[in-house]
């Protein structure tokens, strides 16, 4: 099958030429005219290439570059502009473009420069599979991910606040591939799958003897992940007898294994990730504030797939792609029954339910019939957690309005019975406060 390519120019006739390049010498090409529009086509299929105009109004190519190393790390790009400047070259090169081409070029340059840029996509392995891969088409995804794409390139330590099944550990992974440590390991550690003993032993490592079953000196993750990322998952559930030792750890960059009385120095930046309200624990006596601190050095809330509802056609296009092959397609009647469910297993239950679609289906054409989903639970058994002010329900009921309408501020008003201009003025007060409401601007 022939390698696809997407044009991103919003100059129609420039796109329409670099297609017909294309296609004649055997690429399969879509065509876009934003880098918006791109990242939605990146968030529903895999494309081995992305040819994308420089100067564009909104996203432009160098802001979709960077972009789209989150939505597809495994695609090359290659960026094509009018404008070239060898400043403007160097920093495209320098954040991850595969070439650079200065209009006008001749058909031969374009298609040398998507063969390049296929070639590496295929050194490389080609699709690196879906542990590092975002759907993020989204607002509120995106978010999240301008967000983890911020925090990367620092050590700070991080900390992910999801429901389970919300892709706790593929935003770990991103920060991870996107930081200075990208070469050292990714080490992932469920704190909940093991029990207090064991945990430790893990953790920090042990010597030989240290306890029944210690035949020979064993490292811990700690020192497996040393000089790349730690992601301790569940932290919500560690003893605090080792939350005790994992915060001196923290402060004192060094591990003593189980049996031994010689610290280790480890150079780990961690990733910690829980879907308990840890404040809440902390109040409860649950969880050492002094360690709430130190691992909330930076938040990201990663939202379940209810509060997401544009990433879930994109992801389920892309679990069938990936269950029943790369021309699978989803129908309407497909979509319609995926969107009206609530997800309480969020990610990890959309994913199951297609890969079951894809065996039922036993062709390319997932229908309604090949879904089986399970019935929500009602969120209603428990109340809601009471606003510490009005203010603060009212800009929550103003939030799930626009998350509703899908960022529509016009709807949005109509529904909250106010008028456009009122909701305006509420959405600038939350920005100048620092506290922005998430929504698209429509």
């Amino acid at each position: 099958m022939s390698e696809r390519v997407l044009v991103v120019d919003d100059d129609p006739h420039m796109a329409l030429a670099m297609c017909r390049v294309l296609e004649r010498d055997g690429f399969a090409v879509d065509s876009v005219c934003s880098g918006e529009q791109a990242l939605s086509a990146l968030a529903r299929r895999c494309y081995a290439v992305v040819v994308t105009d420089l100067r564009m109004p909104g996203l432009d190519g160098h802001g979709l570059l960077g972009r789209a190393r989150a939505v597809a790390p495994s695609t090359g790009v290659v960026v094509v502009t009018a404008h070239g400047t060898v400043p403007s070259a160097v920093s495209c090169l320098r954040d991850g473009a595969i070439n650079y081409l200065t209009k006008p070029f001749s058909p031969e340059q374009l298609v040398a420069a998507v063969e390049e840029a296929a070639r590496r996509r295929a050194a490389a392995g080609g699709p690196r599979g879906s542990d590092v891969e975002i759907v993020a088409e989204d607002p509120a995804t995106m978010a999240a991910v301008e967000l983890a794409m911020r925090a990367a390139p620092s050590d700070v330590t991080v900390l992910l606040e999801a429901e389970s099944g919300a892709g706790k550990e593929v935003f770990a992974r991103l920060i991870h591939r996107e930081s200075s440590r990208r070469a050292g390991p990714f080490v992932a550690v469920n704190c909940a799958a093991l029990p207090r003993e064991l945990l430790e032993a893990e953790l920090f490592g042990h010597r030989k003897g240290a306890f029944t079953g210690a035949l020979r000196d064993r490292r811990g993750h700690f020192e497996a992940a040393s000089g790349g990322t730690l992601l301790l998952d569940e932290i919500g559930e560690m003893s605090p007898d080792l939350q005790a030792r994992l915060l001196r750890v923290l402060q004192e960059r060094e591990v003593q294994p189980v049996g031994s009385e010689t610290p280790v120095r480890v150079d780990v930046r961690v990733v910690a990730a829980t879907h308990r309200d840890l404040r809440e624990e902390v109040a409860r006596g649950r969880f050492r504030e002094d360690l709430y601190y130190r691992l909330r050095v930076l938040a990201i809330r990663i939202p379940p797939l209810r509060e997401r509802p544009r990433d879930v056609e994109p992801l389920a296009i892309r679990f069938a792609q990936r269950f029943a092959g790369p021309e699978a397609r989803l129908t309407r009647a497909a979509l319609d029954k995926l969107r009206a469910h609530l997800w309480p297993g969020n990610v990890r239950e959309l994913q199951n339910a297609i890969e079951r679609a894809a065996i039922l289906s036993g062709g390319a054409v997932l229908d309604a019939e090949h879904i089986a989903l399970e019935p929500a639970p009602r969120r209603d058994a428990e109340p809601a957690p009471l606003p510490a002010s009005l203010e603060e329900a009212e800009r929550e009921t103003i939030r799930r309005v626009l998350l509703t309408t899908r960022g529509n501020r016009a709807e949005a008003a109509a529904a909250l019975g106010i008028s456009p201009r009122t909701l305006r003025h509420k959405l600038k007060q939350y920005r100048d406060a620092g506290a922005p409401i998430l929504e698209a601007s429509r």
